[in-house]
């Protein structure tokens, strides 16, 4: 079961990059193009976050049956003094939280603005934030960010 999960969690990311990514040109391009915010934005910007989300919850699940997680639990002090261990026990899934918590924000704040600029900056600005967090955690992992 580990395995599958941990192959789902190490697929999905490339969906998860690819839709936050998306979301971010189109945020630029109706920013700076003075362009409306349609409804295929708000769609798409919905389906970048819900992806983020979706990811997380089988980060979570990988997170509580993982044996770097067990055996970080079963030592926490020494597992924080092991750069491995506090990497995948504490560091890993606070950045991505993170990424969510981001991500979510602006997604919000965006629904909740008077205009379509101002929509599209929102989203450009939080879901760019959010990628830099999700591309730093991916990369500290020290597994190649389009790789397997």
């Amino acid at each position: 079961m580990y395995s599958v999960i941990k192959h789902l969690h190490s697929g999905f990311r490339y969906v998860v990059l690819l839709l936050v990514l998306i979301a971010i040109i189109g945020a630029f391009v109706g920013w700076f193009g003075k362009k409306k915010y349609t409804n295929g934005n708000r769609k798409l910007n919905l389906f970048a976050m819900i992806s983020v989300h979706t990811q997380i919850l089988i980060g979570l699940i990988l997170y509580f049956i993982s044996d770097f997680t067990k055996a970080a639990f079963a030592n926490w002090g020494l597992a924080m003094k092991d750069a491995t261990l506090r990497y995948w026990a504490l560091e890993h899934v606070v950045m991505m939280l993170l990424a969510m918590i981001i991500i979510t924000i602006g997604h919000v704040k965006a629904k909740k603005s008077d205009s379509d600029v101002k929509k599209h900056r929102t989203i450009a600005i939080y879901y760019s934030l959010a990628l830099i967090v999700i591309v730093a955690a991916i990369l500290q992992s020290g597994r190649p960010l389009l790789g397997s």
